[in-house]
């Protein structure tokens, strides 16, 4: 007996199980559309989260250096309420300071730059108010616990250190540096002093000068500006006290600060 004759089909028609291929193969594709639809809305969804994130952390990156500041000016008006015969102290060294390092380098100014010249002093609030206020010369041991303010100073701000970078604690350290090598904590000497206390040792001691100070009167502008240069290439950087004594031959009146 002969096998049975094939099915034929006609052009154009699709067998069952053909048929059945196509479909679930649509509704595959249909079902990783919306897969990915769905990924692609919870992708936009954690990228917007990311960016809120972002902007809160913003703002309170902001609030926190706002309260750093606050903390800056807040120990340097301890440094002056312990010194009656610094007061303004502070604020003249950071002006003076801020016009002569526009005319050395204006890259160095920033925000922390600005906190070395505040808080230059602030280890004194270490420092026995019998020393700081002593009418007289201090004697030899006198004079060591005095030099122990910028050391002092130092570890003062240490907790602060992701507001106040290296340029602030430059300054702190560094302010009583000699540029003959002679100063003090380190005993660094001329280009190994940081420039921004090369600059600010100048300022620093020009406004000491022209202050009153419980052992002497304040100096004369055209005496103090003669005692730096006799100190240029000792205690002072000479290209810095040279740039000192041209601001301050540009200037007219207090006002110009």
């Amino acid at each position: 007996m002969s096998p049975h004759p094939p099915e034929v089909t006609e052009p154009g028609t699709t067998t069952p199980s053909e048929f059945d291929s196509e479909m679930d193969y649509r509704a595959e594709l249909e079902r990783t559309r919306s897969q990915l639809l769905v990924f692609a809305r919870d992708m936009s969804a954690v990228h917007q989260r990311k960016r809120e994130h972002e902007q809160r952390l913003s703002v309170l990156l902001e609030e926190l250096r706002t309260d750093y500041l606050s903390i800056v000016e807040t120990l340097a008006l301890v440094v002056e309420a312990k010194d009656r015969y610094t007061s303004n102290h502070l604020e003249r060294c950071k002006r003076y300071g801020i016009a002569l390092t526009s005319r050395i380098d204006a890259e160095l100014i920033t925000p922390q730059l600005q906190y070395g010249f505040l808080l230059h002093d602030v280890g004194k609030i270490g420092i026995p108010e019998a020393i700081l206020m002593k009418p007289g010369p201090l004697t030899e041991e006198e004079m060591t616990i005095m030099r122990t303010h910028p050391l002092i100073g130092v570890q003062i701000v240490a907790p602060m250190r992701r507001v106040l970078d290296d340029v602030t604690v430059e300054v702190i350290r560094h302010h009583h540096e000699r540029f003959d090598g002679t100063g003090y904590p380190e005993r660094k000497a001329g280009s190994d002093i940081p420039l921004s206390a090369r600059i600010f040792s100048v300022v620093d001691s020009f406004d000491a000068m022209t202050s009153d100070r419980p052992y002497r009167k304040a100096l004369a502008l055209d005496e103090a500006l003669t005692r730096l240069r006799a100190e240029s290439g000792r205690q002072f950087d000479p290209d810095v006290v040279a740039e000192f004594e041209q601001l301050m031959q540009s200037i007219q009146s207090p006002e110009d600060w």
